[in-house]
């Protein structure tokens, strides 16, 4: 069973995450201690940012091929290999010079499929190419529409199944389509209200999530031929999200649930008695993420969540007994997981991780159990050179627990540091722990670095979500402020030397911060974040139309009269005289998600005052910077305009 790439998951992380990986242990940096053994050398600021050397790797169906994403140009670009051969050269896919490839995916063993948008647009195309690069073929060549993958048909060599929202902008229709034609066949048409597409087994389509804004309804048909019947209907903050059927039982489910509970948990669910059957796993602490799926024995295998690190609940004893066998030829120090399989089960490849190194892959060989190493993702970043992320909390001033990450720069005290507040984007998603290039270049140059996941970031239960809405700028905003005054009071943060970026909602959050408590930052920088939440509002994309309701609801509504007023009290640009800090501002200019405009505004309010602000504009991008010459000159105005307000270190050359 395969699930589209929902609308809704756009919208939870409304206005996009900006980075993050995945967490570890407790642990709390107390003031006069040392971070890290020895201090570190400043490290070029290009190999934190620039292209890695290889990453993206997957296998062949077949496990005959190997595949990975690597520099053409300067654009990440598809090549592949014969498996084991480390003596010939690899096949170049892919030619791409305007823009990296969005991702890929094995279509079948022979072709393989991509996505790329247009200078950052975010309405995805989707092409596919033969192994040795013939037939390189665009496939869905339809002007300012975008494609959704529903299945990529395992089972069905020459198939696939898409979305497009061709026919309506803000709806997607599901299509089959030959990938090696780009024939395109519809198989429903979207009365204008589903959002989301999921099938079964066997590559049909069997569930439909439909929603009016604020509703959500879980659609249920036992075969094509039947029409689609209500299952369930929950208000958007209750949700049943099925994973896959069980193969004994065409008509349940196993599914991730909060319905009844604050913190979402593995359930199954039958859809024709529609009722719960069973409660597999519930976490105290924070949600299921997921089920863990065996295509080839249809099992389930595993229940996965996060409290400090990804943590695993096994249903399964072979796929229990085949990662111990992995734990036991990885690095004790390491994370990993599984980033591919081919379909018959017993061929993987591997990445290891963690807050030190961007990773490592291997490929394991279930029959031999033997580990072989492939490729760093970027060698020329030395593990001991980086700095400890080491998980913290406090609380906040009514009284929550917000959970957040620490990294301290290496080698020197925990005391008196120059400081980066970094709020996360979303804001309805969260920081993990785990390798981020942004942390550990800030690090570097001497700066400690905090991410707190304040009330709506998700993971935590329904309750600590809740307690976001409407609140942007308000008790969401206090938790970003506290985390600066914990630091503060905690000694480590030398008050006069505190900074504050984030991106997307973070460079909301940056906005609200300086002229919510323009005495608090010495500077600040926001990255394609939103300024006016009334503009903003009404220059969402399309495909986000029907979520409308919700977004009134969980930000508020601009055409209720209170509602208007606490916008407009907790829009930035409209207390621009509040802000006496330099700002770098930074932003795309076809960003479909915060539009040119959010930052043009400010930086106009703020150059009317005679106020220090610097503004960065890139026409090739959008809701953030891809490019690597793009990249390489945002954090090199970053690095220097730091260094200038907060006296961090700096490259001279």
């Amino acid at each position: 069973m395969r699930t589209t790439i929902f609308r809704t998951m756009a919208f939870a992380a409304l206005i996009g995450s900006m980075g993050g990986t995945v967490a570890q242990a407790q642990t709390k940096a107390k003031p006069g201690m040392t971070t890290n053994n020895g201090p570190s050398s400043l490290i070029p600021m290009r190999d934190f940012f620039r292209n890695s050397e290889k990453r993206s790797f997957q296998l062949s169906p077949d496990g005959n091929y190997i595949s990975f994403m690597a520099p053409f140009k300067s654009r990440m670009n598809i090549f592949v290999q014969k498996t084991g051969d480390k003596k010939s050269e690899p096949v170049r896919l892919t030619s791409l010079e305007d823009r990296d490839i969005a991702g890929y995916f094995w279509a079948n063993n022979g072709r393989i499929a991509y996505l790329k948008d247009s200078g950052g647009d975010e309405n995805y195309h989707l092409f596919a190419v033969n192994i040795d690069g013939s037939n390189d073929k665009e496939l869905t060549p339809f002007d300012k529409v975008r494609v959704d993958i529903i299945d990529d048909l395992p089972e069905q060599d020459d198939y696939m199944i898409i979305g497009l929202n061709k026919r309506n902008p803000q709806v997607s229709d599901p299509y089959r389509l030959n990938i090696n034609t780009g024939a395109l066949e519809q198989l429903y048409e979207n009365p204008g209200n589903i959002t989301g597409w999921q099938t079964d087994h066997d590559g049909k389509l069997l569930i439909a999530s439909t929603s009016d804004g604020v509703n959500t309804t879980l659609l249920y048909r036992p075969n094509e031929k039947a029409p689609f019947a209500e299952v369930m209907t929950t208000n958007f903050k209750e949700s049943l999200s099925p994973q896959f059927f069980d193969p004994k039982n065409p008509s349940v489910v196993y599914a991730v649930s909060n319905i009844g509970r604050d913190k979402a948990a593995a359930v199954r669910y039958d859809l024709v008695k529609k009722k719960e059957l069973e409660e597999l796993y519930r976490n105290d602490k924070v949600d299921v993420e997921g089920i863990g799926y065996s295509q080839k024995r249809k099992v389930p295998t595993s229940i996965y969540y996060t409290v400090d690190k990804r943590e695993f609940r096994f249903l399964d004893k072979e796929a229990e007994s085949r990662r111990a066998e992995m734990r036991k030829l990885i690095d004790k120090d390491l994370e990993f997981g599984i980033a591919s399989s081919n379909k018959n089960e017993d061929k993987f490849l591997i990445v290891t991780f963690d807050d030190k190194t961007s990773g490592s892959y291997y490929f394991y060989d279930q029959k031999v159990k033997k580990m072989e190493k492939i490729a760093d993702i970027s060698p020329w970043l030395n593990r001991s050179d980086m700095a400890d992320m080491k998980p913290v909390s406090y609380t906040s001033r009514d009284g929550v627990t917000i959970h957040g990450y620490l990294t301290l720069p290496k080698g020197v005290p925990a005391q008196q540091l120059p400081v980066v507040i970094n709020p996360h984007g979303g804001p309805w998603a969260r920081d993990k722990w785990g390798f981020n290039p942004e942390i550990q270049f800030l690090a570097n140059r001497g700066y400690a670095v905090l991410q707190m996941n304040f009330r709506g970031s998700t993971g935590y239960g329904r309750d600590f979500m809740e307690k976001s809405f409407k609140q942007w700028g308000q008790t969401m905003q206090d938790d970003i402020t506290d985390g600066v005054r914990y630091l503060v009071s905690e000694g480590i943060a030398d008050p006069k030397r505190i900074a504050i970026y984030g991106g997307s909602y973070g460079g909301y959050a940056t906005l609200a911060g300086i002229t919510k408590t323009p005495d608090l930052y010495a500077c600040a920088i926001d990255y394609v974040g939103v300024s006016n939440l009334f503009t903003f509002m009404n220059t969402i994309p399309p495909y986000w139309e029907p979520f409308k309701k919700m977004m009134y609801e969980m930000v508020g509504d601009p055409t209720n009269e209170a509602d208007s007023t606490m916008l407009r009290a907790n829009s930035p640009v409209f207390h621009a005289d509040r802000i006496i800090c330099p700002l770098f501002v930074a932003q795309g200019a076809k960003d479909p998600r915060v539009n040119k405009d959010e930052s043009d505004q400010m930086v106009a309010a703020l150059k009317k005052r005679g106020i220090e602000v610097q503004y960065m504009v890139k026409d090739n991008e959008g809701h953030g910077f891809h490019n690597e010459e793009n990249r390489f000159e945002f954090y090199k105005a970053m690095e220097d305009f730091l260094s200038l307000h907060l006296k961090g270190k700096r490259e001279t050359n």
